[in-house]
């Protein structure tokens, strides 16, 4: 064997310790690459159901929805129904207004006259009586007077 011989026998040997040396941390990271694909994996299983579920809340809250718009709908329905009698009832109440302004006018005056009238009345007839009164209160001066003149 010559020189050239034995450089290469350590060569190889050299390269085959190399290939040992490295074979540990490769086989090593072999066990860490597939210790993180059951790591993902068991993720992917348990994911997978509450993805599900996720889904089906979703549908239900879509559905919920569709029945509050629907509501809603019908709530703006009646809304509408309501602004309706609110304007018709303004109307009236309008109108209601506007006898009520014409009937007092109308009645106004004619009952200021039947109570300036039976104050009148009542006036004439008290003076009438007090007239009366005053009359028969002289008679009965007179009349005395008359009597003790005689």
């Amino acid at each position: 064997m010559d020189g050239g011989e034995i450089a290469a026998l350590i060569g190889a040997g050299a390269f085959a310790m190399l290939v040992l040396f490295l074979a540990v941390p490769i086989l090593r990271l072999r066990h860490t690459i597939d210790a993180a694909t059951r790591a993902i994996n068991d993720l992917n299983d348990r994911t997978e159901p509450m993805l599900r579920n996720v889904n089906l809340t979703i549908e239900g809250v879509n559905t919920t929805l569709d029945q509050v718009h629907t509501s809603l709908d019908g709530v703006n329905v009646q809304l509408a129904k309501v602004d309706t009698i609110t304007g018709h009832v303004q109307n009236v109440s309008a109108n209601v207004a506007n006898l009520t302004t014409v009937v007092s006018a109308a009645a106004a005056n004619p009952l200021v006259k039947v109570a300036a009238f039976g104050y009148g009345v009542r006036k004439a007839a008290a003076a009438r009586r007090g007239a009366e009164e005053e009359r028969e209160v002289k008679d009965i001066l007179k009349a005395r007077r008359r009597a003790g003149r005689r």
